[in-house]
């Protein structure tokens, strides 16, 4: 005796589905896993690589497959290609509540991880632990946001922090050489953007070794190459200046 199975039912497993609400109806697309936001970023040019099928649902847990004329008529084309690069571009991609929590919780710890290798305690020049990192991100109730970048949140996770613990970006260490010419004005002009001057040598020309904030880094080379036409120089000496051995709160 053979089953008799519906020519509009498709199943599938191990899915992601991202779905879209158009003309009174919804409709269903079946991707699969973590294609769905290297699609979204660019990443991932190759549509057969992101949909598990060109099918378009209403509802693809029960294999429900979209009709035709519904499709036309909420989509104004009847091109299921098309139809599904609209609904991977502006459907909302369904995820359980426990993917979910497992997305926060990993995001929660990368936030921590980029904070920790930033960031020192500007006392001791240490870097913190990413386990203590963590810990005060909950003291201060950090939440992730879903729509934003690790490295977006790290930043904003730092300048909340300073208010519960002694935190800061760690340094960098520049070699600075500009020629002689240009030298005590263009020292003039860089001083506020230099934290530390650790060695400073005027010979034929200036060559300065000094700490900087990351954030700095860019608008000190810009400065030099515009000032200098080209003539001077900036050497990263080290990304980060810290102090061996990690920061431990008691």
């Amino acid at each position: 005796m053979s089953i008799f199975t519906p020519t509009n039912q498709i199943r599938l497993t191990n899915v992601a589905v991202v779905r879209m609400k158009k003309g009174g109806k919804r409709f269903e697309i079946a991707c699969y896993k973590n294609k769905v936001m290297s699609w979204r970023s660019g990443a991932e040019k190759d549509l057969d690589e992101v949909l598990q099928t060109s099918s378009v649902f209403n509802n693809v847990s029960k294999g429900q497959v979209a009709k035709k004329d519904d499709l036309s008529k909420a989509f104004g084309t009847d091109d299921l290609t098309e139809i599904c690069k609209q609904i991977l571009a502006k459907g909302e991609l369904q995820v359980s509540d426990k993917e979910r929590q497992s997305q926060l919780e990993t995001s929660f710890r990368d936030i921590a991880t980029i904070v920790a290798e930033k960031c020192v305690n500007p006392e001791t020049k240490r870097p913190y632990t990413v386990n203590l990192i963590e810990r005060a991100m909950k003291d201060i109730h950090y939440s992730v946001k879903a729509n934003k970048s690790t490295k977006q949140q790290a930043l904003e996770v730092i300048r909340q922090l300073k208010d519960s613990i002694e935190i800061q970006r760690a340094h960098m260490r520049l070699r600075l050489v500009l020629p002689a010419k240009e030298g005590k004005r263009l020292k003039e002009k860089l001083k506020p953007l230099l934290k530390v001057v650790e060695s400073e040598d005027f010979d034929n020309q200036l060559e300065m070794v000094c700490l900087v904030d990351p954030g700095c880094f860019r608008e000190i080379d810009e400065l030099i190459r515009c000032e200098t036409k080209g003539k001077g120089s900036l050497e990263v000496l080290s990304l980060k200046d810290v102090e061996e051995g990690d920061e431990r709160l008691e």
